[in-house]
């Protein structure tokens, strides 16, 4: 099946997880991909282990498949010459080297760019290429600390927390996704390239949505809330008599929905709880309540319970459970494929689905 990406040509000058990940995506949407690296292999996360599988690193393959792979000397007028060639053919230039770096090698957007007017040139740094933190190197763990996400995950009882996964990489592969795909579209309205510039520092802080938003409009900085959330109640993991599990109720027939199945039924016309902004105002009255009846009955028992009156709930999965979740089995979110060195490998999926066009033809 042709892909909806068929025929982009992308040049990958990326490693580690942001960069790798957005060509990824873009390889799985169809488009061509040749990743480059310097001879021996430049993309660290080729060492990045254990597990590996035949000496190919887990890490490394999570980003990278459905590309071609070439290795050239960057700093060898004959390596630069290579990737003038290439250039001339692509659609795409992706890099993450430090703000500067692509300048100082003559592989810059200004000399890309008068090679293939239509290029587009998408450069991932730590804090983008303009800014007084310009030149500094970014890593997400950094990121997260800078940008506030790791002030807002935990408890009050803990430490700050990154996220169990390096989500502000992600999120600029993402971003980067969006960008590359809106400049093609340009590209093809107006027959012009262009660059974009993006940083993790910005798509970290981008992801603060609503806890940005309330900080903005209050100039109150948040706590820690753990698994609760700043806005709604309740909105949060609830111990079980036998483990626990995430209940999100999301406005008041839901709550009560929900108080009718916990055989609380007077609690919404308490005027403490009949709304959600007086919810989120008695917080510490309603859910030592709430606390006390879950744990009275086991997860299933609750989880049947609130699937049947509709009420958003979901368990609380390790990562072996996960992957046997029937759901997950249905959409085929976990693939077998063939490398070429570590043989038969097991990867996760792309969530973006087509399904088939429905015939309109009479």
């Amino acid at each position: 099946m042709v892909g909806a990406l068929d025929g982009v040509k992308v040049l990958d000058l990326t490693r580690v997880l942001a960069g790798p990940l957005c060509t990824m995506i873009l390889g799985d949407l169809g488009a061509e991909v040749i990743k480059v690296e310097a001879p021996g292999g430049s993309d660290e996360t080729r060492k990045w282990g254990p597990p590996f599988q035949n000496g190919v690193s887990a890490y490394y393959l999570c980003a990278n498949r459905n590309k071609k792979s070439l290795t050239v000397n960057l700093k060898d007028p004959r390596g630069k010459k290579i990737i003038y060639q290439l250039v001339e053919k692509s659609d795409v230039v992706i890099h993450n080297f430090k703000t500067g770096t692509m300048d100082r090698l003559g592989l810059g957007y200004e000399e890309l760019s008068r090679c293939n007017p239509k290029l587009i040139y998408c450069s991932i740094t730590g804090f983008g290429e303009t800014g007084p933190y310009k030149n500094l190197p970014g890593y997400d763990f950094i990121i997260q600390g800078m940008s506030g996400l790791m002030s807002i995950t935990g408890d009050e009882h803990t430490p700050p927390f990154k996220t169990g996964v390096a989500i502000t990489d992600i999120l600029t592969g993402l971003y980067a996704c969006i960008g590359i795909q809106a400049a093609l579209l340009e590209k093809d309205r107006s027959g012009r390239g262009q660059k974009i510039d993006l940083s993790l520092y910005d798509c970290a802080v981008s992801s603060l949505v609503n806890v940005a938003s309330n900080y903005l409009m209050t100039k109150k900085v948040p706590p820690k809330m753990g698994n609760r959330h700043p806005n709604i109640v309740p909105y949060q993991t609830f111990r079980t008599a036998d483990g626990e599990m995430v209940i999100a109720v999301g406005n008041d027939r839901q709550f009560q929905d929900l108080c009718s199945v916990l055989e609380m039924r007077e609690l919404p016309s308490d005027p403490r709880f009949s709304t959600n902004p007086e919810r989120v105002k008695h917080r510490t009255e309603l859910i030592p309540i709430l606390e006390k009846r879950f744990q009275m009955k086991s997860t299933a028992y609750w989880m049947e319970a609130c699937q049947q009156k509709k009420i958003p709930c979901g368990p609380i999965q390790k990562l072996d459970e996960m992957v046997c979740d029937p759901q997950l089995t249905a959409r085929e979110m976990f693939l077998s494929m063939e490398h070429p060195t570590a043989g038969t490998i097991q990867v996760v999926g792309s969530p973006v689905n087509y399904p088939p066009l429905i015939n309109l033809t009479v």
